[in-house]
């Protein structure tokens, strides 16, 4: 736990290593074992889905974004015992693979930020103009400045707060839309029939694979994720909290995406003229008195602030300790993040599909993630960092290659790698893009390995040494314990020692 005091800000505190230690794990554990980000983009896609895929869609897209956390109950503890002093999952990257394929996958974590900052920009000035008719343009500016300024002097601490505060926002704007929706729609039962929406389609059984590889693939890039797991008091406790955190996100996101069914069946969608099912959630609150919109507002505009001050953070954190491994000044950092604050603004007012800016992202993490976690079998010591790069960047040239062949032409081909046809086209594009990003990885993987090998044994024959690719590296260094030491039975928190671990660094080639 050493290196979190480089990750978070303790200005305002004068004390020492180990109670800032111990500071940093109740804060870790007060925003819960397991905690979500739920940002405003989900008043979008999970509506959407409903309008698209029926129930079947919106069942599976829910349970495809709550059932991945209990992932990290499985997983965490094994990522916790080989990368003790961890935090994020780039660390466990850095001793396992490599200083090389650590820098790789702090890109792909910051790309992915940046998209879901673009999106969380580009869904409050959607939900400004559909909720009020104004322009959206000054609030994402507002939330920008307020949240560069108050993560700025408190770091992750507010962040944590604002969480928090986030999730009361969330339980509350669900029971308000249960209680107003009840009361004040009526449903038109003809419409339920006529809709389509309570059959099967080939959209929704796509979605029963694109889904689950595209969301639990993507969970491996969320920081947040990763230290909560890290700073669980226990695994017992940590497999509790994914467990609490699954069953409150099955309910908040299937809840939130029946409103477009909802919509659907009172007729407030498509509307007049016809809209997008992106907007369902909205046309159904022009349903309701104003004051519930009023509300609604207000609380989705607090929901969006909470989400986007942990994309902040988070990118801060990857840049202070992945990039500059903390020696690099904390306000340069933040200076850099708010420049890239500026190119966010101008993407996320160009990108009006919540959806398709999750899609790329998934898109980046099916191609790495597979490669990734081959490392955390002890029988794959000789899976290196050269083998992850180079299949992660296979997967999606893989994609490329199998939509140029799809459509016919290489422009379509590099097309699909931004997904332009979005999630629900009629046709098997986005289902082959979701196949050929894992699999392309792995053969890429694998062909990269015979490489590696091959070249090694030449250079080994070459030099008349002895062939050792396949040889299991040394166990790790023996840890050194400084400061206060409690026995297992002792409270971490009273006696949480302050170590250092000198593990076998691990090999890129």
């Amino acid at each position: 736990m050493q290196k979190l005091r480089h990750l978070y800000w303790w200005n305002e505190y004068w004390i020492g290593d180990h109670e800032r230690d111990v500071m940093t794990r109740r804060l870790l554990r007060l925003s819960g074992s397991q905690g979500l980000t739920l940002g405003s983009g989900i008043l979008f896609s999970y509506p959407e889905i409903s309008t698209i895929a029926g129930v079947q869609g919106l069942v599976v897209y829910t349970l495809s974004s709550s059932l991945p956390l209990l992932v990290f109950g499985y997983l965490g503890p094994i990522i916790r015992k080989k990368c003790p002093e961890g935090f994020v999952l780039t660390e466990w990257t850095r001793e396992r693979y490599g200083v090389v394929t650590a820098l790789y996958l702090s890109l792909l974590t910051l790309i992915t930020l940046f998209l879901y900052m673009v999106a969380e920009l580009s869904a409050l000035q959607q939900i400004i103009n559909a909720l009020t008719g104004l322009n959206g343009l000054p609030a994402v500016i507002v939330e920008c400045a307020v949240t560069t300024i108050y993560t700025s002097l408190g770091g992750f601490r507010i962040s944590f707060i604002t969480d928090n505060i986030q999730g009361a926002m969330v339980v509350g704007l669900v029971i308000l839309a249960v209680i107003t929706v009840g009361v004040e729609t009526k449903i038109d039962r003809s419409l339920v029939a006529s809709s389509g929406l309570l059959s099967s389609s080939l959209l929704g059984w796509q979605l029963i694979y694109i889904l689950p590889v595209a969301i639990l693939t993507n969970d491996f890039f969320i920081s947040g994720f990763w230290m909560r797991t890290f700073a669980s008091k226990t695994d017992k406790d940590l497999r509790i909290g994914v467990s609490i955190a699954t069953v409150a996100v099955t309910c908040i996101l299937g809840l939130v995406g029946a409103t477009g069914l909802l919509a659907t069946w009172t007729g407030a969608w498509p509307g007049s003229p016809p809209q997008g099912g992106a907007v369902a959630f909205f046309l159904l609150l022009e349903e309701l008195p104003a004051w519930v919109v009023g509300i609604v507002l207000v609380m989705v505009v607090s929901l969006s602030t909470a989400a986007f001050d942990s994309f902040q953070s988070a990118m801060v954190s990857t840049g202070s300790n992945d990039l500059s491994r903390n020696k690099l000044n904390l306000w340069y950092i933040r200076a850099a993040v708010v420049l890239i604050i500026l190119p966010v603004v101008v993407v996320a007012l160009k990108s009006p599909d919540i959806l398709q800016v999750y899609l790329i992202s998934d898109l980046v993490s099916a191609s790495s993630v597979p490669v990734l976690i081959i490392g955390l079998s002890d029988s794959c010591y000789w899976w290196r960092g050269f083998e992850v790069v180079v299949g992660g960047l296979g997967g999606l040239l893989t994609v490329f290659v199998f939509g140029t062949f799809y459509f016919g032409n290489a422009h379509q081909g590099a097309y699909l790698l931004l997904l332009k046809n979005g999630l629900y086209s009629n046709d098997w594009s986005a289902f082959g893009a979701f196949v050929a990003a894992p699999i392309g990885g792995l053969l890429w993987a694998a062909g990269a390995f015979a490489l590696r090998i091959t070249f090694q044994w030449i250079q080994a024959k070459r030099k008349g040494v002895r062939f050792d690719a396949f040889d299991r590296p040394p166990p790790p260094s023996p840890a050194l314990y400084t400061g206060r030491v409690g026995t297992p039975e002792d409270d971490p928190e009273e006696h949480s020692p302050i170590f250092s671990v000198s593990p076998q660094k691990g090999k890129f080639f």
